[in-house]
């Protein structure tokens, strides 16, 4: 914690949430830098899976087949990395741990768009427009809606979405940090709610209809099942994140006392600024045509032709959702069209803005761009190595079904058990990431014995992705929180730096109330009985 900030709280008394908030950032950045701190979890977690696999710890759970969607049984060990075949796995897979990473490719790709648009002066022209447009009092809000829409896309929000909610909260004369922290809380925070169906719905839909089918022969999962609560938390999740930002988290930060931004939002947009702005607009909106004609048309090259619809369909005995067919666009192309559409239009607004006056200027915005992602490839390349002996060790896989088959053991029964459901979810999250690996896991166990109490699969699937979406946000283990570390590093000050403790206080506030509020909202809709989803209650 800053000075300012202490001599601050010295003037008022300080509740005891700010207090354990306090302790939290304390401890957390007394630990060593977030680098070495993934390093000491990769050493830490090779000698324990050694220790633990000679303790012959095991379990033996259900899991449904990536490959052929069969419900089969598994028994895991904990598997000792300190082994010939162990040792020789992690020197093999070092550069396919680094290069594989689910943030890396996304970021540099991103990046070259962002950079052009940032280089040219486009952000900084847009952020003019929108301060002196948007009341300073809606931004927080703004910020943390926009993070929840952003997962119509897939990871952009991570990479462009969160650096950019420092720069708005920078504009406004607010601390960028709580601005970062708006924009994750609505991005990874919000993660299950969306006022579109996104790409998530479909997958773990499948995965739902899979182990439904254990105890449900037919039963199928729409990946609609949960639109309706999700349309209704998207708003409950910018509401309430708007006011934790405001209201708890700025407060704690203080004064920005770190580097030096180099924004001129308070100023008037000049002529030559208003000029490129109208040249991108009109690349925006030509870029845009193009991309609508490349998915609403049957024949769009950014969705899936008629014959892989039917060997879709002849494959899984249904006909595909919107969402699948658009998978070329979604799931494989959105990043690359996210940094055309930030390259296009901050190419065109440098030329009409003159800030861009030959092929030299686009390029030093380039490698600008990429210079800049130095630090965030140094945390990517340890915190990957962590994340493959983790999972390879088996860990996780043990923590999370002892802590399923107490669940079970426990006898919780109704509404009250798929509460239940959202803590343990939320708990094991810290442990597993991944949506879809968690559910795979996971939902062979609950969705049978949710089942004979008399609640749908989709109930059971909806009480999981709340748990899911409520503790990415401080889990170090979630693939995109070093990189949030690296973008927080940007804005802190030299003398306090910035630590993995710094980030796990400033996000606990919104991991705490979402999970509470969340379940409340989810517990008062069960009793009410409103349906989850177009045709879908919370009983068969």
């Amino acid at each position: 914690m800053n000075a300012e900030i202490q001599v601050q709280l010295g003037k008022k008394k300080i509740g005891k949430f700010d207090k354990f908030l306090n302790f939290i950032e304390v401890a957390g950045n007394k630990l060593p830098h977030p680098v070495a701190m993934f390093f000491g979890f990769f050493i830490i977690t090779i000698f324990l899976s050694a220790i633990l696999a000679k303790t012959g710890i095991s379990v033996t759970y259900q899991e449904i087949s990536r490959a052929t969607g069969a419900v089969i049984d598994k028994t895991t060990t904990v598997q000792s990395l300190l082994t010939a075949s162990g040792i020789r796995g992690i020197l093999t897979s070092g550069v396919d741990n680094f290069t594989g990473h689910a943030a890396l490719g996304s970021i540099i790709v991103a990046m070259l768009g962002v950079g052009l648009a940032e280089g040219s002066g486009l952000i900084n022209a847009v952020i003019k427009k929108v301060v002196l447009s948007t009341p300073k009092s809606m931004v927080a809000g703004i910020v943390v809606f926009a993070g929840v829409m952003s997962n119509i896309a897939s990871d952009a929000g991570y990479v462009v979405l969160i650096p950019l909610g420092a720069i708005i909260f920078a504009s406004f004369g607010r601390h960028p940090l709580a601005g970062l922290a708006a924009a994750f809380a609505g991005v990874s925070g919000g993660f299950s709610a969306n006022l579109l169906v996104g790409t998530t719905d479909p997958l773990l839909g499948g995965i739902t209809t899979t182990a439904a089918q254990i105890v449900l022969p037919g039963y199928s999962v729409t990946p609609t099942a949960n639109f309706f609560f999700m349309v209704a938390s998207t708003f409950m999740i910018t509401i309430v994140g708007g006011f934790i930002t405001d209201k708890i988290v700025e407060p704690r930060l203080g004064k920005y006392t770190g580097p030096k931004l180099d924004l001129d939002a308070g100023s008037e947009i000049s002529k030559d600024e208003i000029k490129g702005m109208r040249f991108a607009g009109i690349g925006m909106l030509v870029f845009l045509g193009a991309v609508i004609m490349m998915t609403i048309p049957e024949n769009g090259l950014l969705r899936w032709t008629p014959s892989e619809i039917q060997n879709f369909v002849t494959e899984n005995g249904r006909t595909p959702s919107s969402m699948e067919i658009l998978k070329p666009f979604f799931s494989q192309s959105i990043v690359y069209i996210l940094m055309m559409f930030f390259f296009i239009p901050g190419l065109l607004f440098g030329i009409g803005a003159k800030t861009i006056k030959s092929h030299r200027d686009v390029i030093a915005s380039l490698n600008k761009a990429m210079a800049s992602c130095g630090a965030i490839l140094v945390i990517i390349f340890v915190s990957a190595q962590f994340v493959y002996v983790f999972t390879k060790s088996n860990i996780g896989i043990i923590i999370a079904v002892n802590l399923a088959d107490l669940m079970k053991s426990m006898g919780i029964s109704g509404v009250w058990a798929a509460v239940g459901l959202i803590f343990l979810t939320a708990f094991i999250n810290l442990f597993i990431g991944g949506a879809s690996s968690k559910w795979l896991m996971l939902s062979p166990v609950f969705i049978p014995m949710f089942a004979q109490l008399g609640l749908s699969p989709e109930y059971t699937q909806l009480a999981y992705r709340i748990g899911d979406s409520t503790t990415n946000i401080i889990s170090p283990l979630m693939s995109y929180f070093p990189i949030v570390v690296a973008f927080a590093a940007k804005y802190a000050s030299k003398k306090d730096g910035m630590g993995i403790g710094t980030i796990i206080a400033m996000m606990l506030p919104y991991s705490i109330i979402f999970l509470v509020v969340w379940s409340i909202m989810f517990l008062a809709w069960s009793f009410l009985g409103l349906p989850i989803g177009p045709g879908v209650s919370m009983f068969i």
